[in-house]
C-alpha cells in the first residue's frame, strides 16, 4: 500500500515540476522590440544651468496662503520667458487663478484631441535643522560634479523645464503639430492642487476639451530597486492611490493619577488600544490589479527562482505575497495602507486626561473606497473598545483612488515605444502610483492619464525625494530632454 502511495506522491511531484516549468516558459518576454534613437544632440551645461537658475528660486506653496512666496513664482515666470523665447512667440500662454501656468500649442487638426503634459512649480520645504547636512545649499542651484544640486531639481523643476526644453527645440527645428498640445503647470501640487492644476482641469473642461493623453511626474526607470531584475525598470504609473485620514477621539472620565480607572478604561488605555488594533489589524492585501499586471509583465524578465515564483503565482502566491509585505516600498502596492501619524493626550503628568485624539493616515488602493476604510476602521476598533467612548470621522481633503489607464491601449503603447527608444537598458511596465500627484484633477477629461518621469534612479537617489541632497544628473537631465523630445512628436502625430 505505502509503495502505491509514494508512486503516486512521486507523480503528482513530477507532474507538478512539469507544469511550473512549462508554465515558466510559456511566459516569454512582453517587452516592445524598438530600436535605441540616436541621442539627440543636446547642449547639456546650458541646458544644467537654466533649471539650475529655477532652482535657486523657492517656490514653497502653503495650503493655507495663496500668495506665500508669490516673488519667487512670478520670478519663476520671468524666467521661463527669458530662456524659452521661442515657447513664449508660438504658444499661447494664460494664468490661471493667480499663480499657474497654462500654454497651448495649437494643433494643425482641430478635431484631434489634444495632449497635455503637466509638472509643477512649487517645491516642498528643507527641514528645520537639516539645511547643515545639505552638501550644497538647497536653493543655491549649484552645477557641480556632474548634479544639479537643491530642492526641486528633481521634484519637479527638472521635468517642467525639460518639457520646456523640447518644445524649445522642436519650434526650432520648425516642427508644427499636428494636434493641439497643452502644457500645464500648477503652482500648488505639494499641497493639494485645488488652486493649480484643479482650476486648470476645470478651464479646459469648460471650453470642451477632451485630452487623449495625459503624462504628468511619477514613477521612474529604478535601477537595482527592483528585487530579482539585473535590467533597470521604467514603470508607468497607470493608477493612484487614494487619500484619507481619520481622526480618532476616546473618552473617559478625567482624575487624579494616583486613583486610576479599571485597567484599559482610560482615554490613553483605549485609545492605545484602538491605534494597536488599526496597526495590526490592516486591510487586506493581495497581489491584483495594478501591482498583479506588474509582476506578470516582469516576471519574464527575471532570474532564478524569482521568475519561478512570479511566473506561476496559482502555487508560490502566498510566498510571494509574505516577502512582498515585508517591506514598506512592495507593501504599498499590495494594500490600502495603515500609518498612524498623529497622537494626543494629557497636560500634566498626574493627571488623567479626559481625552484624547490621534490621526491615522489610509492611502487606498483601487478597488478599495473611503466607505470601506470608514467601516474597517469601526470594525477593527470596535473589536477592543467600547464604541460609545470612541469617536471616528474623516478629516476633509479624502479622494477616492484614481482610474485605472488602461495598458492595452494605443496610448500607454506610445509611451511604452518612446521609453525603449530613449532608455533602450530598460524594462517597461505598468505600476501603482503610491504618492499624489496633480494629474488626479484631469480625470473629468481624459481617460489615459500616465504618471512617469523619464529620469534614473537608484534606491539612493530615492532617500533624496523629498529629503536632503536632493540632485539631478546633467546627463540624466539631458536623456529627459531627449524623453519630451521624442514624446511629443509621437504623441501629436498619432504614429
Amino acid at each position: 500500500m505505502w509503495k502505491k502511495t509514494l508512486g503516486a506522491l512521486l507523480i503528482f511531484v513530477l507532474a507538478l515540476v512539469v507544469a511550473v516549468a512549462v508554465n515558466t516558459w510559456r511566459k516569454g518576454s512582453r517587452q516592445l522590440q524598438v530600436a535605441p534613437l540616436a541621442p539627440l544632440a543636446i547642449d547639456e551645461a546650458a541646458a544644467a544651468e537654466r533649471l539650475a537658475q529655477a532652482v535657486r528660486l523657492k517656490t514653497i506653496s502653503s495650503a493655507t496662503d495663496a500668495n506665500l512666496n508669490q516673488d519667487q513664482f512670478l520670478a519663476l515666470h520671468a524666467l521661463l520667458e527669458k530662456e524659452f523665447p521661442k515657447v513664449h512667440a508660438t504658444l499661447r500662454r494664460e494664468v490661471v487663478n493667480g499663480l499657474s501656468l497654462l500654454y497651448t500649442w495649437e494643433g494643425q487638426d482641430p478635431k484631434a484631441k489634444a495632449i497635455l503634459l503637466a509638472a509643477h512649480q512649487d517645491v516642498v520645504p528643507v527641514a528645520p535643522g537639516t539645511e547643515g547636512d545639505w552638501q550644497e545649499p538647497p536653493f543655491a542651484g549649484f552645477v557641480k560634479d556632474g548634479y544639479i544640486w537643491g530642492r526641486g531639481s528633481w521634484d519637479d523643476k527638472g521635468n517642467l523645464f525639460s518639457q520646456m526644453e523640447a518644445v524649445e527645440m522642436l519650434i526650432a527645428s520648425g516642427y508644427k503639430p499636428p494636434r493641439t498640445i497643452y502644457l500645464a503647470y500648477g503652482a500648488d501640487e505639494e499641497v493639494s492642487g485645488l488652486r493649480g492644476a484643479a482650476q486648470i482641469a476645470a478651464l479646459l473642461k469648460s471650453r470642451g476639451a477632451q485630452l487623449d493623453f495625459v503624462l504628468d511626474e511619477g514613477l521612474l526607470v529604478l535601477d537595482g530597486v527592483m528585487p530579482g531584475l539585473k535590467k533597470p525598470a521604467a514603470l508607468i504609473g497607470v493608477a493612484e492611490k487614494g487619500y484619507m485620514s481619520v481622526a480618532l477621539a476616546t473618552t473617559a472620565t478625567p482624575g487624579h493619577s494616583s486613583m486610576p480607572p479599571k485597567h484599559g478604561t482610560s482615554a490613553i488605555a483605549m485609545m492605545a488600544a484602538a491605534l494597536n488594533a488599526l496597526e495590526n489589524d490592516q486591510m487586506p492585501a493581495a497581489i491584483r490589479g495594478v501591482a498583479g499586471e506588474m509582476f506578470d509583465v516582469l516576471a519574464p524578465e527575471m532570474g532564478g527562482f524569482s521568475r519561478v515564483a512570479l511566473s506561476n503565482l496559482w502555487l508560490f502566491g502566498p510566498l510571494v505575497q509574505k516577502q512582498l509585505e515585508a517591506a514598506g516600498s512592495t507593501n504599498a502596492m499590495l494594500r490600502t495602507t495603515t500609518a498612524l501619524t498623529i497622537a494626543r493626550a494629557g497636560n500634566k503628568e498626574n493627571v488623567l486626561p479626559g481625552r484624547a485624539d490621534a490621526t491615522v493616515n489610509f492611502r487606498i488602493l483601487p478597488g478599495d473606497t473611503r466607505d470601506g476604510v470608514m467601516a474597517h476602521v469601526r470594525s477593527a476598533v470596535g473589536k477592543v473598545v467600547d464604541m460609545a467612548h470612541v469617536k471616528v470621522e474623516a478629516l476633509p481633503g479624502a479622494k477616492e483612488a484614481s482610474k485605472v489607464a488602461p495598458t492595452g491601449s494605443v496610448q500607454y503603447r506610445r509611451l511604452n515605444q518612446t521609453i525603449r527608444e530613449v532608455f533602450p537598458d530598460a524594462l517597461v511596465a505598468p505600476g501603482l502610483m503610491v504618492a499624489a500627484t496633480d494629474s488626479v484633477h484631469y480625470e473629468p477629461i481624459s481617460d489615459h492619464i500616465f504618471k512617469f518621469s523619464p529620469v534614473r534612479a537608484n534606491s539612493e537617489d530615492l532617500k533624496r525625494f523629498h529629503g536632503t541632497n536632493e540632485r539631478l544628473s546633467v546627463k540624466g537631465y539631458a536623456d529627459a530632454i531627449r524623453f519630451y523630445h521624442r514624446l511629443i512628436t509621437q504623441l501629436s502625430n498619432g504614429q
